[in-house]
């Protein structure tokens, strides 16, 4: 097996683990992976060397400390500077408030903030991504791109709101307010990057708005 292909198996095995909250054992890895239960256990045994992977009493995989302090230098002034906006947004809005950033076509969560008032959580969390095309982040993400021929008719409506709003694309009964983290359609943050909420209550996409555009603004003037 080449040092490359080691490589790319071993970063399948941390996205198969990520998308695993209870963990999973070598031969569900192995499965996943297509190869061998030997050579899943090679990958994981390094991985956990690297602190990248932890064991469980029961045996079953799950992600280590050393993911954690990897992720905790992307992007950090963004993250620090956008933390305590994203809270205050989560408060106003009782809804959950994200940050999110482009990787290629895809949108990724960065960071989320829960609000404090009890309600029915969405399943949005650090490191979910979707399609650009889709969800409230994901048109506020393309908005930010130069248009195309014939696009769809709720990117137009976004690009000529400044916002987006969406219902049940990503999640059924989910509605999610988003807005480009830009000024003037410059970017401010080095990269595609967006904030919004999501719920799954009866969300006042209004005042939802307001507050977004304002808390948006907020975190653009401390980055800046």
């Amino acid at each position: 097996m080449s040092s490359l292909q080691t490589l790319s198996r071993g970063l399948h095995v941390l996205d198969i683990i990520s998308r695993a909250p209870s963990g999973l054992a070598i031969a569900e890895i192995a499965r996943e992976l297509g190869v061998h239960r030997a050579i899943a256990y090679r990958l994981v045994a390094t991985l956990e060397e690297h602190l990248m992977v932890a064991r469980d009493a029961d045996g079953r995989i799950r992600l280590g400390a050393g993911v954690v302090a990897l992720g905790g230098n992307y992007r950090p002034q963004l993250r620090a500077a956008c933390r305590p906006v994203l809270r205050a947004l989560a408060h106003d809005t009782a809804a959950t408030a994200f940050l999110c950033i482009a990787e290629g076509e895809d949108c990724v969560v960065v960071e989320v903030a829960e609000p404090d008032q009890p309600m029915l959580k969405v399943s949005y969390r650090v490191g979910s991504r979707h399609p650009v095309s889709r969800g409230a982040a994901g048109l506020a993400i393309a908005m930010q791109r130069p248009p195309a021929k014939d696009e769809p008719a709720d990117l137009a409506e976004a690009r000529r709101d400044g916002f987006a709003v969406t219902k049940g694309q990503l999640q059924e009964g989910a509605i999610g307010v988003a807005a480009p983290l830009a000024r003037s359609g410059e970017r401010v943050a080095g990269a595609e990057a967006c904030i919004g909420v999501v719920a799954m209550h009866a969300l006042d996409t209004d005042k939802a708005t307001a507050a977004l555009l304002r808390h948006r603004d907020r975190l653009i003037a401390a980055i800046d």
